[in-house]
């Protein structure tokens, strides 16, 4: 069979199960509010007879006649949640116990950092995992086709998760779902995958980008997947310091042994090499014409990347502005995380659709956040323009759940309100009542940044409560910044905050928050920061996040041990 037949099989299956997803979209969308109704009522039948379900009486707020009756005694009979008020009822499942939460057990758990010590276990039930995973993927990747047909024409680079990391003590999975949907995906899916799921549990993290990089700079990519666009710019990095040593193993066929890799995954990976002299040559000559060689000459038929680009990710984005070829869309991932896979980007921007007829929203105003008793909305009452803080119910245990997630509305698909993703919660910190949004440190570094013309290649702030001061970490594109005009990049950003934030500006003024301290950290410090952050357990890979302004001890020990 030919590439381009192929590419046209794979095509015509992907937008006939993508076009049924999208027609119970749209017709979710014709009414958003009896969508939601009909989703809540599904997940309290669902749950109705568990442990949980039977104490908050779900029966009896099923029996409800109309929508409105049916939200009151929800409201009333569940109060909001977050993980730590649901971990002992999860620790039980994990202990093997059935019908806590959910009828049976869950399928499999996925971790995430938690408020405490302890990480986040969520729960995963095969409901949720085939109503919301296995059918949103099939709608997701029909969305590329929408905007650019030829998406795949050629191979895709996925970047996902360990299937296994681990078990609960009852021997339940814990895992990423990327890499349990990857590993359930069709057949004829798995063969547009540039690399095999081996190359994932490759331990040390510059040895799996060689082999990533490696596998996939030899292929025709069309597609990048990945939620932190800093993923796209470690690889590229990874290229720039290996290419010769890649080139090398395209025309031997081999796989380099000056990377760590575990003989057993060595072993799998090695038949997967060829010898293909054609390629060596063609990336010799690329990298004879170009001083650093990027993804668009060495995957010059590129179509679309998907990665986060709302939020704090907007500092790597805009870095990537000249890796791809002109015509690539750049398609944000959408509002996604451990707990909830919401909703999907249909349109080509940031706006992220909202699945009503896949899980329960609710959302507080930010204007009433710190209300111990807030009012709060459905998905149909949100206004475009407002900025909600969102809470989740979901068919894998999760009650009112909250996400500690800021949300915007954006507009409207159908009756269902788009939103776009500002910032964490707690991503706001405040040692003293100055209350410093990272959205607001965000914009006082662009400031500094138009005023100096000095650019940052990336950068990060803690709070240091004890000391009543924060730490500003950069790292500029020019090596050659000086300590002291590090220090007068600092002080402007100092004075934007100033002028962004009234109360910093009074805590500042009043010697209650100190003058910042500044330091210059090594080249590419954020690649080092992640390693480390993943070594130790801070972080998952799959879905990698950073919050740019943070009151955490840990991350900031190893942000100490960074400066130059």
């Amino acid at each position: 069979m030919t590439k381009e037949k192929n590419a046209n099989l794979i095509s015509f299956a992907l937008g006939w199960v993508g076009k049924k997803q999208r027609k119970i979209l749209n017709k979710a969308s014709k009414n958003c509010s009896a969508e939601e109704e009909k989703t809540l009522r599904g997940i309290l039948s669902y749950a109705k007879d568990s442990e949980w379900g039977k104490a908050h009486h779900f029966e009896e707020i099923l029996a409800s006649n109309t929508a409105d009756e049916l939200f009151e005694k929800w409201q009333k009979n569940v109060p909001p949640q977050d993980y730590e008020d649901l971990r002992p009822f999860i620790e039980r499942h994990k202990n093997g116990e059935e019908n806590i939460l959910f009828p049976g057990k869950p399928m499999m758990y996925a971790t995430t950092s938690g408020t405490t010590k302890a990480p986040k276990w969520i729960p995963i039930t095969q409901a949720y995992y085939a109503n919301v995973y296995s059918k949103m993927t099939k709608l997701w990747l029909y969305s590329f086709m929408m905007h650019r047909p030829k998406v795949f024409w050629g191979k895709c680079v996925s970047i996902v998760g360990k299937v296994v990391e681990g078990y609960a003590p009852d021997g339940t999975i814990c895992g990423s779902v990327s890499g349990v949907t990857q590993r359930d995906c069709p057949e004829f899916i798995k063969s547009l995958y540039s690399a095999p799921s081996d190359i994932f549990h490759i331990a040390d993290y510059h040895a799996r980008n060689y082999a990533l990089m490696r596998t996939g700079i030899e292929q025709n990519v069309t597609l990048f997947i990945t939620a932190n666009p800093s993923t796209m710019l470690e690889l590229q990095r990874t290229v720039d310091e290996n290419l010769d040593e890649m080139i090398k193993d395209i025309e031997n066929g081999t796989l380099s042994d000056k990377f760590d890799i575990a003989p057993e995954i060595r072993s799998a990976l090695t038949p997967l090499y060829k010898p293909n002299k054609k390629r060596a040559d063609e990336l010799r000559a690329l990298k004879e014409k170009y001083e650093r060689i990027l993804p668009k000459h060495y995957w010059p038929d590129f179509q679309v990347i998907t990665t986060w680009r709302c939020g704090n990710t907007k500092v790597y984005t805009e870095k990537l502005a000249d890796f791809f070829p002109p015509n690539t869309l750049h398609q944000e991932f959408g509002y996604f995380a451990s707990e909830c896979r919401a909703g999907l980007v249909m349109n080509g921007d940031c706006d992220t659709v909202p699945f009503p007829h896949a899980h329960y929203f609710e959302f507080v105003s930010i204007d009433d956040m710190e209300n111990s008793n807030p009012q709060f909305y459905q998905l149909h009452e949100l206004e475009v323009g407002k900025r909600y803080l969102i809470y989740i119910t979901t068919y894998a245990g999760l009650y009112r759940y909250n996400m500690n997630d800021m949300i915007e509305v954006t507009g409207k698909y159908g009756t269902i309100p788009t939103i776009q993703f500002i910032q964490k919660v707690n991503g706001i910190v405040s040692m003293t009542g100055e209350k410093i949004h990272e959205r607001q440190f965000i914009d006082a570094v662009e400031q500094a940044e138009k005023q100096t013309a000095l650019k940052t290649r990336f950068y990060v702030g803690f709070a240091d409560v004890n000391e009543s001061v924060y730490h500003f970490y950069f790292d500029f594109l020019d090596s050659s910044v000086t300590q002291q005009q590090a220090e007068e990049f600092s002080a402007r950003v100092d004075a934007a905050l100033k002028k962004i934030n009234v109360e910093y500006e009074a805590k500042r003024d009043s010697f209650r928050v100190k003058d910042p301290i500044t330091h210059i950290i090594k080249e590419n410090a954020f690649e080092d920061y992640k390693i480390e952050a993943l070594s130790k357990g801070l972080a998952r890979d799959g879905q990698f996040k950073l919050n740019l302004l943070m009151q955490d001890e840990k991350r900031h020990e190893i942000f100490k041990k960074l400066v130059k």
